[in-house]
């Protein structure tokens, strides 16, 4: 059975979605990182650098990073091109993803990360919110005209799901991203996006 170490809100709320969406058997556990759970010596062995999500295999071994547990449910789950070209797509996505858009928004909410000069916190959060907004607009433009970001619904949509809630939490103009909100609109639809969003708390 498969475990998936997840915190509400977080961006492990994508595979949280991807293996609701299964409705395989799996073992959720949530972590407060508030109270620093990610950073216990039990977890590091998990996942080295203390952070979610994290995925225990059936053979209890470990895997990490959305760059590699999505891909893994989307093939395990049928919610993953089989085209090459359209999974180099799919992986082209998860990277822009996980390299640009998450970490824009870390400027916002960890500006700690970047310097230990307090004084530049506020720079590098403004920074970070212009480029998170920006790269929210340009999510909205790749759903203009198609209902999912590949030909059928697949791990890409609840991870694009995950920064829409992002923008929300930090108060960006949302709803004038027309095609994201309307995303936004048929992953609520899903049973599957109900359920996550009652367990972590996501209200849009």
């Amino acid at each position: 059975m498969l475990t998936l170490f997840y915190a509400p809100g977080a961006c492990s709320m994508a595979a949280h979605i991807v293996l609701e969406e299964s409705r395989e058997k799996y073992q959720p556990h949530r972590m407060d990182l508030s109270k620093g759970e990610q950073k216990t010596s039990e977890y590091m062995k998990i996942h080295p650098l203390g952070r979610v999500p994290a995925l225990k295999l059936d053979d209890g071994s470990p895997l990490s990073e959305n760059t590699a547990i999505l891909p893994y449910l989307g093939k395990r789950f049928e919610m993953w091109p089989s085209d090459p070209v359209k999974e180099a797509r799919a992986l082209s996505h998860i990277g822009f993803f996980a390299s640009s858009v998450h970490p824009a928004h870390a400027h916002i909410g960890r500006p700690e990360r970047y310097t230990e000069d307090k004084s530049a916190f506020p720079g590098i959060q403004a920074m970070g919110k212009k480029s998170f907004h920006d790269y929210l607009k340009q999510i909205d433009a790749m759903y203009v005209g198609r209902e999912w970001l590949s030909d059928t619904y697949s791990v890409l949509d609840p991870y694009a799901f995950v920064f829409f809630t992002w923008g929300v939490r930090r108060e960006l103009p949302m709803s004038e991203l027309k095609a994201y909100t309307a995303l936004k609109d048929r992953m609520m639809k899903r049973p599957a996006v109900q359920r996550v969003a009652a367990d972590e708390g996501v209200k849009l």
